[in-house]
């Protein structure tokens, strides 16, 4: 601690000391012992003209970290009316900025753990493209704590009723077990940081693109770990390691959901259930079409010279078109993306890779992804001579059993 200036973090502890008077002495003392250290650092940090208010900015009022202490440690909340009152809002006007950057937080919680869950269910790129909405308004309640500190914040109605219901409801379980899960924190952080890393790589193993996601989740993962430890010492890293914790969490629950699934489907499969097939669908929520146990994504018919058929319609025997989700290139990023669904086939084929500037595809040098759609039959079909033809029948077709005409909506690929 600075000789020079002591009297900053003294004053900040004697105010949580008072804070926490309710409490036997020796306890008091265990509490203040061990976040000496961090208000030590942190003083060092700020310099020798480290002042009450700065810590407070930092930390909140003496009171309210006294009173996470208390959360943090098992204690029964503070009773009512004894010592100081809690500090109250200076400027009411500034409640505005504080209240916007909590919910803020909340939201942005909420949105990483939503859209990380979305992600690892289908281990794709796509659903973290939301995170571009959650993102500005966690950039807003991240400017305000940076500037304004977490004091005004602390001192919210909702953020001490929220802290006071934290503090009864660890009053009233096991201590012993919620501290045994507290002395887990550092292991948490590092288990954040290799969840944020292995994702990232599977994501590029899934799509080459996403390598331009995996420096963002490498930096995720180093914020984490050096954030963490030094949650206690300044409170204004929540806005940092709270955010990337829900997205670890909730890539997790999507995880396990997703393999969860894969175990399912192949179970079915392999037909553990009676030999009972199941009713695959794509991520579009569209049947798929199966020939045995493997998925047919296009369809090539032929006419008995052997010349194939651009344009043909499927029906099943009840007049039920057999429509799947059909795709298109997106001209603009070379992705392949959904343009509707239908039941003509045959359909484009896409082709997607990578190209370097020359134009060769999926070189050693190529970088810049490329799709392409194509229309030609990638192969020629001989057909049988000789097989019998069924007899025409002579009565007329029935008004039921009429040929059903081609939906009118069918959707057409983009070109």
């Amino acid at each position: 601690m600075s000789t020079q200036n002591p009297t900053a973090v003294r004053v900040y502890l004697a105010r949580v000391r008072s804070a926490l008077a309710d409490l036997p002495e020796t306890e008091v003392e265990e509490i203040l012992e061990d976040v000496r250290p961090h208000l030590a650092e942190m003083e060092a940090e700020l310099g020798d003209n480290a002042r009450v208010e700065a810590l407070i900015e930092r930390l909140g009022s003496p009171e309210s970290y006294a009173a996470e202490l208390r959360a943090s440690g098992g204690y029964p909340p503070r009773p009512a009316g004894t010592g100081d009152t809690t500090t109250v809002l200076k400027a009411k006007t500034g409640i505005g900025g504080a209240r916007f950057a909590f919910w803020g937080l909340v939201f942005s919680v909420g949105g990483f753990a939503l859209f990380g869950f979305a992600a690892a269910v289908w281990v794709r790129v796509e659903p973290l493209l939301g995170l571009l909405f959650v993102a500005p308004v966690l950039a807003i309640s991240v400017a305000y704590v940076v500037r304004k500190g977490v004091a005004p914040i602390a001192e919210l109605p909702e953020v001490v009723k929220l802290r006071e219901t934290a503090t009864s409801f660890q009053a009233n379980r096991n201590s012993k077990g919620l501290n045994y899960f507290r002395t887990l924190k550092p292991a948490w952080w590092l288990l954040c940081a290799a969840v944020l890393v292995v994702f990232g790589l599977l994501l590029v193993l899934r799509d080459t693109e996403a390598v331009l996601l995996l420096p963002l989740m490498l930096l995720a993962a180093v914020a984490v770990v050096w954030a963490g430890p030094r949650l206690k010492a300044d409170r204004r890293l929540l806005w940092l390691a709270v955010p990337i914790s829900a997205f670890v969490i909730g890539s997790m629950l999507g995880g396990a959901g997703a393999a969860v699934d894969l175990i399912a489907k192949r179970s079915y499969g392999s037909g553990s259930y009676g030999g009972y097939t199941p009713n695959y669908n794509d991520t579009y929520g569209n049947p798929q079409l199966m020939y045995g146990s493997q998925s047919v994504d296009n369809i090539y018919a032929f006419d008995g010279e052997g010349k194939p058929l651009t344009e043909i319609y499927l029906y099943d025997e009840e007049g039920r078109p057999l429509s799947t989700t059909r795709y298109a290139c997106e001209r603009s990023t070379g992705e392949k993306r959904r343009v509707g669904d239908d039941n003509r086939y045959p359909r484009p084929r896409i082709e997607r890779g990578v190209q370097d500037d020359e134009g060769n595809l999926n070189g050693y040098n190529g970088y810049r992804g490329y799709c392409q759609e194509k229309t030609d039959v990638p192969f020629s079909a001989a057909i049988p001579k000789g097989l019998p033809v069924p007899p025409a029948s002579s009565a007329p077709p029935s008004p039921t059993s009429s040929a059903v005409a081609p939906p009118s909506n069918s959707t057409q690929p983009t070109r």
